[in-house]
C-alpha cells in the first residue's frame, strides 16, 4: 500500500516537472529567432498579400509596433504555460494550453511579419518569458477561478493594444493590419473563454494596475 502510494506519487511529481521540462524547451525554441522547429499550426492571415511601398520611417514605425505584438505573445506563451503548470483541473490546464497553441501561430505571424519589415525581435523576450511564466504559476497556484480571471483581463488589456496599434499603423501597411485583425478576434475570445469556464472578473482598478504594468513592456521594447 505504502509502495502503492510512492509510485503514484511519484508519477505526479514527474508528471509536473514533464511539463516544466517541456516549457523550458519551448522557451528556447521560441526565443531562438528564425528556427521553424516550433512553427504554429496556421499560415498568416497576412501570406497571400501584396507587400506595400512603405518609406524607411513607415517601416521602422510598423517595426516597432509588431516588436511589442510580438513580446505581447512571448509573454502570453509564458503565462498560459505558468498557470497550466499548476492547473487545479486538467479541464482549465487543457483550456490554458489551447489558447497557448493559438497564441503560438500569433506569434509567428508577427515574427513572419518582424523579418518582412526588415528589423529585429525584442532583446528583452528571454527577460519577458522569466518573469512572465513565474507570473502565470503564481496566479495559477492561488486557484483556477484567479488564473482564469487573470486571463480574461490580460486579454482586455492585450485588446486594447491591439486597436490602439491598428490606429497607429502606417494606412497602406495592410499585412500588419491583417495580422492584427486576425489576432484581436482570437484575444477576445480567449478573454471570453476564460469567464466561461469559471473565471473570476477582476476588479476595474486591478485591471488599470495590470494595463499599467504592460506600459513597461510597450514602452521599452518598440526600441529594443
Amino acid at each position: 500500500m505504502v509502495l502503492n502510494f510512492t509510485v503514484m506519487t511519484m508519477q505526479r511529481r514527474l508528471s509536473s516537472l514533464d511539463r516544466l521540462i517541456s516549457t523550458l524547451d519551448t522557451a528556447m525554441r521560441e526565443l531562438s529567432h528564425g528556427t521553424n522547429a516550433m512553427a504554429g499550426e496556421r499560415p498568416s492571415p497576412a501570406t497571400e498579400h501584396t507587400e506595400a511601398e512603405l518609406t524607411e520611417a513607415e517601416r521602422k514605425h510598423a517595426g516597432g509596433l509588431m516588436r511589442i505584438n510580438h513580446t505581447g505573445e512571448v509573454c502570453a506563451q509564458a503565462l498560459y504555460r505558468g498557470q497550466a503548470l499548476v492547473a487545479k483541473t486538467e479541464e482549465t490546464r487543457i483550456a490554458l494550453l489551447d489558447a497557448a497553441q493559438e497564441e503560438k501561430d500569433h506569434l509567428d505571424w508577427c515574427e513572419e511579419r518582424i523579418d518582412e519589415l526588415g528589423t529585429n525581435t525584442s532583446r528583452l523576450n528571454p527577460l519577458f518569458f522569466a518573469s512572465s511564466y513565474a507570473l502565470g504559476a503564481l496566479t495559477g497556484a492561488i486557484g483556477d477561478k484567479v488564473s482564469l480571471g487573470f486571463v480574461h483581463a490580460t486579454e482586455e488589456g492585450v485588446a486594447m493594444h491591439l486597436k490602439e496599434h491598428l490606429q497607429k499603423l502606417p494606412a497602406d501597411d495592410r499585412k500588419s493590419q491583417l495580422v492584427l485583425q486576425q489576432m484581436l478576434a482570437e484575444e477576445e475570445r480567449h478573454g471570453e473563454h476564460a469567464l466561461e469556464q469559471g473565471g473570476e472578473e477582476f476588479s476595474d482598478p486591478v485591471k488599470r494596475m495590470m494595463r499599467t504594468a504592460s506600459q513597461v513592456m510597450t514602452k521599452t521594447t518598440y526600441w529594443l
